[in-house]
């Protein structure tokens, strides 16, 4: 009877160049909610869901837009790579992430076979900085708008100052709450970066429908205006006042607090349930 390999012999002896391999890359989506001064200095602020982009300084896609990230080194997670590369390329360390998906379609990246995976993380307007590095000529936070129009196709668009990007992308399928899309026109962003974008975004809206993701938004105290403001901002829709407070009073605490320094009358505070 012959004898069965050990599993240490069975390594010992394993060629893993025999098989090709990919390079691995992480993408970050970071997601901010921006308060903008309104036109009309009598009305309040303006809210806007931004994302963070760096205009690239290297081939390939050099001067165009893309999402902060790099390739995974090998004494790293891919998570550990996520936070790694927005932190060098943006000056900007996000506190966790958000799995997003794999995107690894062929020909996804005219350098070789590169598998990404895309994180989505959601950053503080405190901690707001725009600084750019490693292989980024800048880092800008971008307006965004994502709207499905009249043709069935989608528009994604992201403005900063006089930069406008469009990208246009068709819905493909929907699987456990995950929907993909493809790219028809890639509006001047990078790589396959618009899809990812409206992948993480659709993740989000989805979070804010179910009121999951708007708290990640806020700091541990707020009030429900501001609660509501962010799941209006994120799903680009108006809610009624009542309804909201009825729909969301299953998820939140009243507290003891109210807001102070405002200006007018102070508002009852509420926590996460």
């Amino acid at each position: 009877m012959k004898k069965q390999q050990s599993e240490s012999e069975y390594l010992s002896q394993y060629d893993i160049g025999k098989y090709p391999r990919p390079s691995v890359t992480a993408d970050i989506v970071a997601f901010v909610i921006r308060s903008v001064e309104n036109e009309n200095y009598k009305m309040d602020s303006v809210s806007k869901l931004s994302i963070l982009l760096v205009k690239r300084a290297v081939h390939p896609f050099r001067d165009c837009w893309a999402l902060p990230g790099g390739f995974l080194r090998p004494d790293e997670t891919v998570e550990n790579c996520a936070l790694r590369e927005v932190t060098e390329e943006a000056g900007i360390t996000p506190v966790s992430l958000m799995p997003v998906g794999v995107f690894s379609e062929p020909g996804r990246d005219p350098r070789g076979w590169v598998i990404s995976h895309a994180f989505a993380s959601i950053i503080s307007e405190e901690s707001v900085r725009q600084v750019g590095g490693d292989d980024a000529s800048d880092a800008e936070w971008f307006d965004i708008r994502f709207e499905r129009g009249e043709d069935g196709n989608s528009c994604l668009s992201l403005e900063y100052g006089d930069t406008k990007l469009r990208a246009v992308l068709r819905e493909e399928e929907t699987h456990f709450s995950q929907t993909s899309f493809r790219v028809l026109e890639s509006g001047g962003l990078a790589f396959d970066h618009a899809r990812i974008i409206a992948t993480a975004l659709t993740a989000l809206r989805e979070g804010a429908r179910n009121y999951e993701t708007l708290f990640d938004f806020l700091p541990e105290r707020f009030t429900l205006t501001e609660l509501q403001k962010v799941q209006e901002t994120i799903m680009n829709i108006q809610v009624l006042p009542a309804n909201f407070r009825r729909k969301v009073s299953d998820y939140v605490v009243e507290t003891d607090e109210y807001t102070q320094g405002a200006g007018h009358r102070p508002a009852k505070l509420y926590r996460r349930k």
